[in-house]
């Protein structure tokens, strides 16, 4: 079960790395946030493509996922020019000054350089303090600049009305669309749309299909798959906002299919209707409808859109749809109806214990909004092993230490170390862990040692 956001997908993707390596038998994935997309991607045997020398986490263009939205880049560029615009006469001012001490340092040095400059200055000193210059300038500037900016504003209203397709209920006023979330997920939603195209036969310059089209073909792959070496089953989850549940997508072997997809009437204490999906059904249309909601992060990002279709229970409706920190819960309570009896939950947060480990808070909006996000991720799962699921042994791989947060794709400065560090060094990091944390101790150990050592896991992290 792999759950976080952001940079977890790379620790993800070093503990596949040494899953495969070992050679550890995976039945199912599960996922949440970017684990969905770890987990499209494991489920079709495609790790590499994720941890490689060339894989997706090794790429420098990660550092430009949940990038500032190109509206509000551009809005401050056209804000910017508009300052420069109306404070032009200012910055020649500011130039003078500095043309001065520059052309008497010349001057005492002998260099014919610095007359050239004295002269340069005083002509300059005698245009912006002449009597007609100013009163005629400044207004010119500013209007200037309003037009400017007057012109961004039209150009990107004009995009929003005629690309922005939100449908159905958004009467957002223009202004707050134009603003609205201050991130944008679409970069890394085409990264792993471009990773699973490839992966499922895309040749090198073909078009890549639409969303529906290309989550049928992912469906029907696994499908005819599921029990095949390097195929898995796979669960994943989301959390519906118009709906205020998390809906849950899985595609299973017909051996768990009736298990998991059991009728379930609230009276009788089981799920509400409408909330679990088929991925060999009707909803093979909504796998990388998942994929972009799962990427969307709270607040920070625009949320995703389901479509559910007419025949669906959902009956047509558009839902919205974003990660929710903390859903794992909500899949460990399906797993055991797949059949699933050892669960190994992979975080790449860690736990923080004790006294004096308190660290300086981050001066970034970016970081603050990772710490909340690690935080929550963190509480989740010790929240995990607060009841018993029934699960045979429950096993927990996460660092010791793990100095970049959810939102630093592009790397930090780590100041206990004295060094930077980039997210293909948390794909090492899950490397390492993976084979510290369980293959060593529990694939390597055999007969009645294993047996104690996955009761002593699962204690253990219970107790965390």
């Amino acid at each position: 079960m792999l759950t976080g956001s952001g940079t977890a997908g790379a620790y993800h993707a070093g503990v596949l790395r040494a899953f495969e390596e070992a050679g550890v038998k995976i039945d199912l994935v599960a996922g949440t946030g970017v684990g969905v997309a770890s987990a499209l991607v494991a489920a079709i045997d495609g790790g590499p493509r994720l941890w490689d020398r060339d894989g997706l986490w090794r790429d420098r263009r990660v550092g430009g996922f949940y990038r500032v939205r190109p509206a509000l880049r551009a809005a401050a560029w056209g804000l910017a020019g508009a300052a420069a615009v109306a404070f032009l006469p200012f910055a020649a001012l500011l130039l003078g000054l500095l043309v001065y001490p520059a052309g008497f340092l010349l001057g005492l040095a002998g260099s014919g350089e610095g007359s050239v400059l004295a002269s340069a200055h005083a002509a300059l000193m005698a245009r912006l303090f002449d009597p007609a210059f100013l009163p005629a300038m400044l207004p010119r500037a500013l209007v200037l600049a309003l037009a400017v900016l007057a012109a961004l504003l039209a150009v990107l209203m004009a995009f929003m009305l005629l690309f922005d397709r939100r449908g159905r209920r958004d009467r957002a006023p223009i202004w707050w669309r134009l603003a609205g979330a201050p991130l944008s997920a679409e970069p890394a939603v085409r990264a792993f749309t471009a990773v699973l195209w490839r992966l499922l036969g895309g040749a090198a310059g073909a078009r890549q299909p639409g969303a529906p089209a290309l989550s049928r073909t992912y469906a029907e792959l696994l499908r005819e798959n599921i029990g095949q070496p390097g195929f898995r089953e796979l669960i994943l989850t989301v959390h519906d906002l118009d709906m205020r549940r998390d809906f849950v997508f899985a595609l299973v072997g017909e051996r768990y299919r009736r298990d998991v997809f059991r009728p379930a009437e609230r009276p009788a204490g089981g799920r509400p209707p409408g909330e679990l999906f088929d991925l060999a059904g009707v909803a093979r249309d909504h796998v990388i409808e998942v994929l972009d909601a799962s990427l969307r992060l709270p607040v920070a990002t625009e949320v995703g859109t389901l479509r559910f279709p007419a025949e669906s229970y959902w009956c047509g409706e558009q839902h919205r749809a974003s990660e929710r920190p903390g859903a794992a819960d909500r899949l460990l309570d399906e797993l055991p109806a797949a059949g699933i009896e050892q669960v190994i939950v992979v975080s790449a947060f860690p736990e923080v214990e004790g006294p004096h480990r308190l660290h300086r808070a981050r001066g970034d909006w970016r970081g603050r909004l990772g710490e909340y996000l690690a935080g929550a991720e963190t509480a989740s799962v010790r929240g995990l092993f607060g009841r018993d699921r029934g699960f045979r042994a429950t096993f927990l791989i996460r660092p010791a230490y793990n100095p970049i947060g959810p939102l630093d794709l592009a790397g930090c400065y780590d100041e206990r170390s004295d060094r930077y560090v980039s997210p293909g060094e948390l794909v090492d990091r899950g490397y390492e862990d993976a084979y510290r944390q369980f293959i060593d101790p529990v694939v390597g150990a055999g007969g009645e040692r294993l047996e104690g050592v996955a009761a002593s896991a699962g204690r253990g992290a219970a107790e965390s």
